[in-house]
């Protein structure tokens, strides 16, 4: 497949306005319904939105596949990874949990080289290092000991970097409708085991509100799905930073969050890393 590095920016920078959109949504509900209870409507909510899209497009026949055992990867690892980050927005700011799970990028090029061999040259290294500096400042690593949720949203980040070069090794013989279905389907059965310990049911505009964002998931994932098949996840993932701006305003709007000192020093790391790996490109 011929690399897209423009078109899959784009779509990249898409899919993280409207993940963003979901996060908002997430912290709203996540003041009184349990993770568990947002992530499995999330994932059912999804798949429902599919099912009608795959009924009046193509049919049914489109998703068959040789490679259950790598969507079964994806989504196992995309659950857990879903899990964290939505922790993480219920506990902590919205920005600091966008920014953290901005690692995504820097665990990205070292997943590639361990499974797909891709080469790492000297800039990306850097890059890497800068990348992770930046997050050490967010967490105010130097500051004494660190808050527990801000690990969550790290191990979240290193967890959906497998699932997100996992999608690149589909990308020869899986389109992205049928990746996000089966990311839907096998996410759906994974994240309802987790109810039996949940102790919230949601209740009266709850139910509006997951659906919301079901759809808007759906929509982010398609984007993103689609960038890094037609991308080297090294060439593109920097464009996750694009995300930091949505959560800034979002969380500036509705729970009045103020961009703290080091915050932005750290967001500033980050984004001057992701330039200079882009430049490397």
């Amino acid at each position: 497949m011929n690399d897209q590095p423009l078109r899959g920016a784009l779509l990249l920078v898409l899919g993280e306005g409207l993940l963003a959109v979901m996060a908002a949504m997430v912290k709203h509900l996540s003041d009184h319904l349990d993770t568990e209870v947002i992530v499995f409507a999330r994932n059912l909510s999804g798949l429902m939105f599919l099912l009608m899209i795959i009924s009046t497009r193509g049919g049914f026949g489109q998703l068959r596949t040789r490679y259950v055992h790598l969507h079964l990867i994806r989504a196992f690892t995309g659950v857990s990874a879903m899990f964290c980050f939505f922790y993480a927005i219920g506990h902590i700011a919205l920005t600091e949990a966008v920014l953290v799970k901005m690692t995504v990028p820097f665990f990205l090029p070292v997943i590639a080289w361990v499974w797909l061999s891709e080469r790492i040259g000297l800039h990306t290294w850097l890059a890497i290092i800068a990348g992770f500096l930046g997050v050490a400042v967010i967490m105010r690593a130097g500051q004494g000991e660190i808050d527990p949720v801000m690990w969550v949203a790290l191990a979240g980040a290193a967890i959906m970097s497998i699932a997100k070069v996992s999608i690149r090794r589909m990308a020869i013989s899986e389109p992205a409708q049928r990746v996000v279905f089966y990311f839907a389907l096998f996410a759906t059965l994974f994240s309802a085991l987790p109810l039996f310990w949940a102790n919230t049911i949601p209740a009266g505009t709850d139910y509006l509100w997951l659906l919301a964002i079901g759809l808007v998931a759906t929509g982010g994932q398609y984007a993103m799905t689609t960038a890094y098949q037609i991308a080297r996840p090294g060439q593109v993932g920097v464009y996750n930073y694009s995300s930091v701006i949505w959560a800034a305003l979002l969380g500036w709007m509705f729970w009045g969050e103020t961009l703290v000192l080091t915050t932005i020093l750290g967001t500033l790391l980050i984004v001057a890393a992701g330039i200079w790996n882009l430049k490397s490109r």
